[in-house]
């Protein structure tokens, strides 16, 4: 494989953080091709699984994520009728996305894909060292961390 790392020594890790969730985004959408499904999308219909039913706001937030790009992610998935939005009772103004039986269908057909790319991910890269990265990116994205950045920047949340 090529070198592809930066010939003059970039040390930015915002950059280098973007280049390889595309490059393992790749890899993991490629192995659920078979599938017709993307990564973003597999991830978005097993988080209602596990959640379901949910407003986009919640969805949003589960997967570190705006609801305006989620809202545009979602309409594939509701068009291909692997998810199904109602208006919640409790508050009109909110949708409740829930899987249909199809996505749910769906959604197990890519069981095995996703089982098998985590499997040849972890032998690629290390049973140590993905337990390592699994652990630095939970802090990435925990409240702790998040704090830690507004306090250091004086920001707002």
């Amino acid at each position: 494989m090529e070198n592809t790392a930066d010939p003059n020594g970039s040390r930015c890790s915002c950059t280098a953080l973007r280049k390889a969730t595309r490059r393992i985004s790749q890899f993991y959408d490629a192995a659920l091709a078979p599938a017709g499904l993307k990564t973003t999308q597999r991830a978005i219909l097993a988080r209602i699984q596990r959640s379901q039913p949910t407003t986009v706001g919640k969805l949003a937030e589960a997967l570190v994520m705006d609801s305006g790009g989620l809202a545009h992610t979602l309409k594939p998935l509701e068009r291909d009728r692997y998810i199904a939005t109602a208006i919640d009772p409790a508050d009109r103004r909110n949708r409740l996305i829930s899987l249909t039986p199809l996505g749910l269908e769906k959604l197990a057909e890519t069981d095995t894909l996703w089982a098998e790319a985590e499997a040849d991910f972890e032998a690629a890269m290390g049973r140590a060292k993905v337990a390592a990265l699994r652990e630095a990116l939970e802090f990435l994205i925990s409240d702790e961390f998040t704090a830690q950045l507004v306090q250091r920047r004086g920001m707002r949340p």
